[in-house]
């Protein structure tokens, strides 16, 4: 009984000096220590659904959308949404711009009618005064009712021209305001036409950049998911990003602990974990001078991290996970951030 348990004290102390003569999966022998982080592109552009301009605009449908990993150039179309709302709203408020413009035409017609006549009528209140001015001349040579009669007719033609006078102005003053109203409706209806137009054209959306297009994950009908063509999708919606793979870095954050032990301008070798075997050159472009608050205590402080990677691979996609192997063989500069 005591042999066996001492073959099995030495089995188990051989497991553990193998085991402690295999490197280490979490820390490669003659490097500092290792960083995780997420491949993202240098240069992308996010497209989101377009914001419609006007009122009563709701969800649009999606009936083309360009496939994700597809690699595109600049000014390839990527999506398309249904504009027939948008089309017939727009001819909509082209018939209303157009009828503005004919109960305009048809305004001004009558407006015009109507001031000659009162024109004609203020000519006759005008002469109607100089004849009664002219029969009052002779007053002295008629009755005396008739020359009463006479200076009666010159007040009240007076008086009447006086009327018109005053009526005209504020008949023109009431043609320029109803013609100011229908004008105003027209350029609103001019402003609506050209917004619904505008719409139209905001339904096709075409690559800002070439590269390869990624989908974004939105939230719809209570879960995660991609975006498919003939789902409803809200105006300011992020759908889709298309990045330049050419380009790409790996953003991480650094943990107060080990912030002094790294330095811009450091080599390091990253290891993508979906390939193990495809392992880049880096350096460290960026370091944030001031700590964020960790979500695991607010005394615990990380530094973003920015790495720059030499070349490019097919193998380098976005929002991959990587291991960032910090090379700290050279003596260097210890700086200590508070």
């Amino acid at each position: 009984m005591i042999q066996a348990m001492a073959k099995a004290v030495l089995v188990c102390v051989a497991i553990l000096v193998g085991l402690a003569a295999v490197p280490s999966a979490r820390q490669a022998p003659g490097l500092a220590f290792r960083l995780h982080g997420t491949v993202e592109p240098i240069r992308s552009r996010i497209v989101t659904v377009p914001r419609l301009t006007g009122t009563g605009n709701g969800p649009i449908v999606i009936v083309h959308l360009a496939k994700p990993g597809t690699i595109v150039r600049s000014g390839d179309l990527l999506i398309e949404f249904d504009r027939a709302a948008q089309i017939k709203t727009a001819h909509d408020r082209e018939a209303e711009y157009r009828d503005f413009i004919e109960q305009i035409n048809k305004k001004r017609a009558d407006q015009t009618t109507v001031r000659a006549k009162d024109e004609t009528d203020l000519v006759e209140a005008k002469n109607a005064v100089r004849t009664a001015e002219l029969d009052l001349l002779d007053k002295e040579l008629v009755a005396p009712i008739v020359a009463e009669r006479n200076s009666l007719a010159l007040e009240e033609a007076r008086a009447k021209l006086t009327q018109l006078r005053r009526t005209f102005d504020l008949k023109r003053r009431a043609e320029a305001a109803d013609l100011r109203i229908l004008e105003i409706q027209r350029d609103r209806a001019l402003n609506a036409w050209k917004h619904s137009e505008g719409n139209a054209d905001k339904m096709r959306i075409v690559a800002p950049l070439s590269g390869l297009v990624v989908l974004k994950t939105i939230w719809k009908q209570g879960s995660m998911g991609e975006v498919q063509e003939g789902e409803e999708v809200r105006p300011g919606q992020p759908i889709m990003e298309v990045v330049d793979p050419s380009a790409m870095r790996v953003r991480t954050c650094v943990n107060q602990a080990d912030v002094t032990r790294v330095r811009v301008g450091q080599a390091a070798r990253i290891t993508l974990d979906s390939f193990p075997s495809r392992q880049f050159i880096g350096r460290l472009e960026q370091l944030s001078p001031i700590g964020a608050t960790s979500g695991m205590s607010d005394n615990v402080r990380t530094f973003l991290a920015v790495f720059s990677i030499e070349g490019n691979d097919p193998h380098l996609l976005p929002h991959l996970a990587a291991a960032i192997d910090l090379d700290d063989s050279t003596p260097q500069a210890r700086v200590v951030r508070k």
